[in-house]
């Protein structure tokens, strides 16, 4: 079907009163699904071509080519662009938190290299960006501590999170400015991301929104535990995007391998539990502004081989050719039955 007409109904035309239909792309996936994404979606946030190592992987050496070819995507096709992402403690280069000794930089130094990066890219991408994922998972998952342990931490200490959206703010007044995490529907994780948010908000840091990664599968989160969250940081009165969204057939722990493709009872489970999730979403579409999968269709996902090496995923709307499954299906059905 990725070589023909499309004939079914497009997400981000079903979706239009409710909230942005948006893809994560990389280069490649930019062009073997293009048709698909033109016709379905009318968001895209880069998987990982506008995190800090593939922006500046040296000192003052920035790296455009892959995240403007992106931008030049979302224009040709009409399309907003989400920006992912300025501050994680992962995909950072080395140099950024050392000195040419090779030892730890001032919190000063830190803070100056953080600021540089974000006025460049920022700045950079004003007129194209609307939204910014500004600091990324930096909430800890387990243990007494409310943040996880990184070396933007370590060194320039808690006040880095603000920093950041501080700067980005300066840096382009217009953008809306997300914090994103992942487990976001978990109870634990829920609460320690609301308190972080409201700690922001008193201090009168311009943040905007909360990104809900809303990496999920057949089995959890609940619908309750979604519900919950989703009311819960609705309450700071902040906007609320789903940013990553995908729907694993496997349980996280599940380490299985002998499952070559997906039968059709599996693909019925996918379908009945992304229906939940948007008649869910379309409840709450005063407060959720875009609904981001992590990917466009299956034969190109994160997921595949990872948390289990050599095991394929099936967790989008759309199929290894391209084609709409039963899922989609489901979420058209979702959107027809709000508009009638």
């Amino acid at each position: 079907m990725s070589m023909h007409e499309r004939t079914e109904a497009a997400l981000k035309e079903l979706f239009q009163e409710d909230f942005h239909i948006g893809a994560a792309v990389n280069p490649s996936s930019m062009k073997k699904q293009e048709q698909l994404l033109s016709y379905h979606f009318n968001s895209i946030t880069a998987e990982n071509e506008m995190k800090f190592v593939s922006l500046q992987p040296e000192e003052g050496k920035y790296t455009f080519e892959a995240a403007d070819t992106l931008i030049s995507f979302a224009r040709k096709h009409g399309m907003a662009v989400r920006g992912h992402t300025l501050v994680w403690h992962n995909q950072t280069t080395g140099w950024v938190f050392e000195d040419s000794q090779g030892q730890p930089v001032s919190r000063e130094v830190l803070l100056e290299r953080m600021r540089s990066h974000i006025h460049t890219v920022v700045g950079r991408y004003k007129d194209s960006i609307y939204a910014w994922d500004v600091v990324n998972e930096a909430v800890a998952d387990e243990g007494d501590q409310q943040l996880r342990p990184s070396r933007w931490l370590d060194i320039a200490g808690p006040e880095f999170i603000a920093k950041a959206f501080e700067y980005a703010h300066e840096a382009d007044p217009n953008a809306l400015l997300f914090y994103n995490d992942y487990n976001e529907s978990d109870p634990l994780k829920r609460e320690r991301i609301f308190q972080l948010v409201e700690s922001l908000l008193k201090q009168g840091t311009p943040i905007h929104g909360i990104g809900l990664q809303a990496h999920w599968n057949l089995f959890a989160p609940s619908l309750e535990d979604i519900r919950a969250a989703i009311e819960r940081y609705a309450s700071l009165g902040l906007k609320l995007h789903l940013t990553e969204l995908d729907m694993s057939v496997f349980e996280f722990h599940d380490r299985r391998t002998d499952l070559l493709r997906p039968d059709p009872s599996l693909l019925e489970r996918q379908a009945e539990r992304y229906e939940s999730i948007f008649r869910l979403l379309k409840e709450y579409r005063d407060y959720i502004g875009s609904v981001t999968f992590w990917g466009a269709a299956d034969d190109d996902t994160w997921l595949d081989y990872f948390p289990v090496q050599g095991r394929k995923n099936w967790p989008l709307l759309f199929d290894e050719q391209h084609r709409p499954k039963p899922a989609y299906e489901r979420v058209a059905g979702v959107a027809s039955a709000g508009s009638l």
